[in-house]
């Protein structure tokens, strides 16, 4: 794969003209690779996108902003919804309209960064947050009734 990466980025490096070039660095390869490793499923498939001046993974009907699979219908995403009507946070299903009911609450007050990594128990996804800025960041399951964070409390 990052061969193929590499071979369509020395393509368009000719085919831009010298005023226009893209210098490759390590570090661009880097994020594309990332951004790849994070995004990329089944279905996608890499295109280079001129008006975003960018790779864009097209094909693909996962959200962009899912966090893990679900663990309950396992087609769905994982991701942090904010309710409309109460203005609270939670973990939903992306694939709710179809059936999925899985959902956990979050802290309301508070910072969250919700990561892409699974819990090794029961693969709801982990979250860092903390509720002031003097405070260091604290790592949690985002799942209310996993036993790793009953034990911890």
């Amino acid at each position: 794969m990052k061969d193929h990466i590499m071979q369509s980025l020395t393509f368009q490096n000719q085919q831009v003209s010298s005023r226009n070039s893209i210098h490759i660095t390590k570090r661009k390869i880097g994020k594309i690779q990332s951004e790849i490793r994070q995004y990329y499923d089944k279905n996608g498939y890499l295109s280079w996108s001129e008006r975003k001046k960018k790779y864009v993974i097209l094909g693909t009907n996962t959200p962009a902003n899912g966090l893990v699979e679900c663990p309950q219908c396992h087609t769905g995403k994982l991701l942090i919804i904010r309710s409309i009507q109460t203005k609270k946070r939670f973990i939903g299903c992306s694939n709710y309209y179809n059936g999925c009911r899985a959902s956990t609450p979050l802290i309301q007050k508070g910072m969250i960064c919700a990561m892409k990594i699974p819990c090794k128990i029961c693969a709801w996804p982990i979250i860092l947050f903390r509720y002031s800025r003097k405070q260091k960041w604290s790592r949690q399951c985002s799942n209310i009734r996993c036993t790793s964070r009953v034990s911890k409390s």
